[in-house]
């Protein structure tokens, strides 16, 4: 079986990664490995949850099911609104790191956490204070329905309210970005007590176009609608462009990376694009895959800006979601 899935990798990579990730002593990483990789492994992934590592951010979790930011400026958000971002990272760990699912006590009290942000309109915020935080509702979407919440009518309501918030062309931005308020003002909520609707008639930004889309590509239901399509393909043409927009806009940030995903980036692209069932000889697609080859290491790694990269196993944890990618093409 092994041999099998290495063969329809060959051309892709210079050098298979499987064999370097299914040995790591990171026992969540040979995991993941063998089960999406080489198709081995009959363990249920809850033997995960109970890894030191697991436990140590579990640990660490309030009582209302968040976890606490760790320092922040006042000026720029509330202590709540920080939570809030952290309550993410530190799921978003939990479930692609470990593998937890709602059948796990805390991350049930983790989407209790978040879901309690949610407005009338349907969208989660706080995180730009009162403004639409469209980068943050898709990621954190993203994160809930892999934790088994795709059948939550909440979420539901919120990736109606994305699918409302697109730009005229298919995708999506920054609200307050397209009529020209810059940061960190369109977080200060005495200026701006009420969010500011778009300019629909602006580009989208593939920053934010990537982070939405991660979550309808992680949904079984949307995975071939014609607009999560539409969107797809304006991700697509703009892997390794500038962005429209000055949020993470040089090309530069397409080889910043991190794991779990946060920004767009390449990997996380590319691992959005296999979801929806993009063709890999599209071109620009086929480019990166090229250029992947180009900055694979001879240990199989690849030599990407790592951020938030805490983790040593980091490098690691980027090669599998590459191999997952191409797994599916």
């Amino acid at each position: 079986m092994a041999r099998a899935i290495a063969a329809r990798r060959e051309g892709l990579l210079t050098v298979d990664p499987a064999p370097l990730l299914a040995s790591s002593g990171n026992a969540a990483i040979a995991y993941f490995a063998r089960r999406d990789l080489l198709g081995g492994g009959d363990d249920p992934v809850s033997v995960l949850w109970n890894l030191p590592e697991a436990r140590r951010v579990l640990g660490k979790q309030s009582t209302n099911g968040s976890w606490r930011y760790p320092g922040g400026k006042r000026a720029i958000r509330s202590q709540e609104n920080y939570d809030q971002l952290e309550t993410f990272r530190q799921l978003g760990i939990l479930v692609e790191k470990f593998g937890l699912t709602r059948q796990h006590s805390s991350v049930e009290r983790a989407a209790t956490y978040l879901l309690s942000f949610q407005t009338d309109e349907g969208d989660l915020r706080g995180i730009y204070g009162n403004q639409y935080a469209t980068t943050y509702v898709g990621a954190i979407l993203e994160v809930l329905i892999k934790a088994g919440y795709a059948d939550d009518p909440r979420i539901a309501k919120a990736l109606a309210w994305l699918l409302a918030m697109r730009q005229r062309d298919g995708g999506w931005a920054i609200p307050v970005r397209t009529v020209g308020v810059p940061f960190p003002e369109f977080i200060d909520v005495e200026r701006h007590p009420q969010p500011l609707a778009p300019d629909r008639s602006k580009p989208s930004s593939h920053l934010v176009t990537g982070m939405v889309l991660r979550a309808f590509s992680a949904h079984p239901a949307w995975l071939k609608a014609a607009e999560v399509g539409q969107a797809g393909g304006l991700l697509a043409n703009r892997l390794y462009k500038r962005d429209t927009y000055s949020d993470r806009g040089d090309v530069g940030y397409w080889e910043r990376v991190s794991f779990p995903f946060w920004f767009t980036d390449i990997v996380s692209s590319l691992d959005t694009l296999s979801r929806l069932g993009f063709d890999p000889d599209t071109p620009t697609i086929s480019g990166s895959i090229a250029r992947l080859q180009g900055i694979q290491r001879a240990d199989g790694t690849f030599a990407f800006k790592l951020l938030r990269a805490k983790d040593k196993d980091l490098p690691l944890w980027i090669c599998l979601a590459v191999c997952r990618s191409l797994k599916r093409w």
